[in-house]
């Protein structure tokens, strides 16, 4: 049985990878360190094949022991710090898990001195915002925004270096905004899905202009899947739909199937537009044509289909948002001081 190591694999990317690596008959190893936003509640029934190490990516001697011990086909690096606000208030805690975090796995893997591929999980951020109706492709210039997508952008140069300079087996994903099962309810739709259920206000930055692209965890779980067994060595690919909806839009068309689901909405359930984030970039978009094309994926589930399924898995598992501290996701964060 192949074995692959998941790193931040109790986040909500990481725990539905590694629900689908089971499903796919790997073994696999989930290194998590456990911080504010991770949990195991998607993963909390699994058992065989698996096992779990509560360790940070920036430890190299545990991680090597690990390498070692398990002797992994594959390491899936989804260790980050990824909230866009809680950079621009703590940015530091971004570069030392995105940066220096990276930069240690890199360390280790040379040290391994075995055969194992590495991939690694960026973001579409890294590319910055975008004009008119242009999309990004892999070759287009980095332009990071925050600090979050600059320390994501900086993993991306360092990991480019080493393929190079130490021959390091290693491939990049940059991924368009995913939604679906488990995510952190701070981010926009589990954070409008509480709000609808618990009869509060529904909070949209500026004016909900921003436009962003979106794609079901499971689709792109199933991309990095691909890029594990056919993507090349050095080579970047874009995931993404070509879907691109505004917040004020994404917020509207919630609210349609909550109600053709004939659920009670409270009266304080209403638009409320609040204080933009600093820097807020207007779009972010993908041009995938080449993970598309040469590794013969593509997305499965269409936005309105996507959105209906993962409203429903959040109303089935309200228990989920009791794991986490109200105070934690209903703080606003991203404010200049």
């Amino acid at each position: 049985m192949k074995k692959i190591i998941v790193t931040g694999g109790n986040g909500f990317i990481g725990s539905n990878l590694i629900k689908l690596l089971l499903k796919k008959k790997y073994y696999v190893i989930n290194i998590d360190n456990n911080n504010y936003s991770k949990n195991s509640y998607i993963l909390r029934d699994v058992k065989k094949n698996y096992i779990f190490h509560k360790l940070d990516i920036n430890n190299k001697n545990k991680i090597l022991k690990i390498l070692k011990k398990h002797r992994p086909q594959a390491i899936f690096n989804l260790a980050a710090e990824t909230h866009v606000d809680r950079s621009i208030d703590a940015p530091k805690k971004f570069i030392d898990s995105n940066v220096y975090g990276v930069f240690n796995l890199l360390e280790t893997i040379r040290k391994y001195k075995k055969r194992i591929k590495l991939v690694h999980v960026s973001t579409d951020e890294v590319y910055g915002d975008l004009k008119g109706k242009t999309r990004s492709n892999e070759y287009s210039r980095y332009d990071p925004s925050s600090p979050y997508s600059a320390s994501k952008a900086a993993s991306d140069h360092l990991i480019r270096s080493y393929i190079r300079t130490f021959k390091i087996d290693a491939s990049i994903s940059n991924c368009c905004n995913n939604y679906g099962p488990g995510q952190y309810p701070e981010k926009l739709i589990p954070t409008l899905i509480f709000n609808i259920l618990h009869n509060k206000p529904l909070p949209i930055y500026g004016k909900g202009i921003n436009s962003r692209e979106w794609i079901y965890v499971e689709d792109h779980c199933l991309g990095l899947l691909k890029i594990l067994t056919r993507g090349k060595k050095g080579e970047s690919y874009n995931i993404g739909t070509g879907y691109n909806i505004n917040n004020l839009n994404l917020t509207k068309l919630l609210l349609k199937i909550v109600k053709i689901r004939k659920i009670r909405i409270g009266k304080k359930v209403k638009i409320k537009f609040v204080m933009d984030r600093p820097g807020h970039d207007l779009r972010y978009a993908l041009n995938s044509n080449k993970i598309r094309r040469k590794l013969k994926w593509k997305p499965l589930k269409n936005f309105k289909t996507g959105l209906e399924q993962t409203f429903k898995w959040y109303l089935e598992n309200e228990k989920f948002y009791k794991k986490f501290s109200n105070k934690l996701f209903f703080k606003r964060l991203g404010l200049k001081k």
